[in-house]
């Protein structure tokens, strides 16, 4: 991972990111990918997935959004970012970074769940030219099984409002939630997952601010058999909010892939890497 080069992203306003670049090292040329990761996941955990997909023919970023691993300035309690935010200023700014760093005209977006259920957010959206959505649904509690429904509804409707009026972030990680969230963050996202539609909630009476309805960027989305999060129901949930584009749904059996286990986060472990063709070819539109 020595190709890996430390650089800032400067939002609309003003909010600086820190992600890692690294240049395609080998393999058939192919467009630039944006990797977005998942709520709560530090960019540090897909470094070795990056240098991989790197070897293979693609410039790569992966950034962290605003209040989350080395995007977090001063304490997370004074944080006032939102998840629409993540959309709306983050993702679109590592766009553009990496659409001015490379010279090209489009890039592939590969968005791990949150990371790949916002694009309806993008004013850039057509800059994107496939988005590869892994794990990507609406995380709509309505569409889960009974039992973890009821155990993220508990999480992100009761625990984690609760902790951010105590300690004034949100405490996500005491309920196995990745890593802590500013408490806007923490917030819209189980107001988004209770209510369905993931991000149309952002924009509801917002028609300036909502692409959905234009986006024509092709998606695709891997999820997993064993994925308690997204489920044929959330990914058809996230699916309807894109009416206008070309859109089809993965589901993966571990077993086929040599694995006892995938769930929702991973795809992206060296443990797991007889999944990373999949999502290359995927990227490049194959298979």
């Amino acid at each position: 991972m020595s190709d890996l080069e430390s650089i800032t992203i400067t939002c609309a306003d003003g909010v600086h990111l820190q992600g890692h670049f690294a240049p395609a090292s080998g393999g058939a040329p192919g467009l630039p990918v944006l990797l977005s990761p998942a709520t709560g996941v530090k960019q540090h955990f897909y470094l070795r997935f990056v240098s991989w997909l790197a070897a293979q023919g693609h410039d790569v970023l992966v950034f962290d959004y605003r209040g989350i691993g080395l995007s977090r300035h001063g304490h997370l309690k004074h944080n006032k970012a939102t998840l629409a935010e993540w959309g709306q200023l983050d993702q679109v700014a590592a766009l553009d970074w990496l659409l001015q760093r490379t010279g090209r005209d489009q890039v592939l977006m590969l968005g791990h769940s949150a990371g790949g259920q916002m694009i309806g957010l993008l004013p850039n959206h057509q800059r994107v030219a496939r988005l590869v959505g892994v794990s990507a649904s609406t995380g709509w509690f309505r569409g889960m099984r009974l039992g973890f429904r009821l155990k993220a509804h508990l999480g992100l409707r009761c625990l984690v409002p609760l902790g951010t009026l105590v300690k004034g972030y949100g405490p996500t990680s005491a309920v196995g939630l990745g890593e802590d969230l500013p408490a806007g963050v923490a917030r819209q996202w189980g107001q988004w997952c209770a209510a369905g539609g993931y991000a149309t909630n952002a924009i509801r009476g917002k028609p300036e601010q909502d692409f959905h309805a234009e986006v024509r960027t092709p998606i695709t989305v891997l999820y997993a058999e064993d994925d308690d999060i997204a489920t044929p129901t959330t990914v058809a949930d996230l699916l309807r909010t894109f009416p206008s584009t070309q859109k089809q749904a993965m589901r993966i059996k571990p077993a086929s892939h040599g694995l006892k286990a995938i769930g929702h986060i991973d795809w992206f472990r060296a443990s797991h890497q007889a999944l990373w063709p999949m999502i290359a070819s995927s990227l490049r539109g194959q298979g």
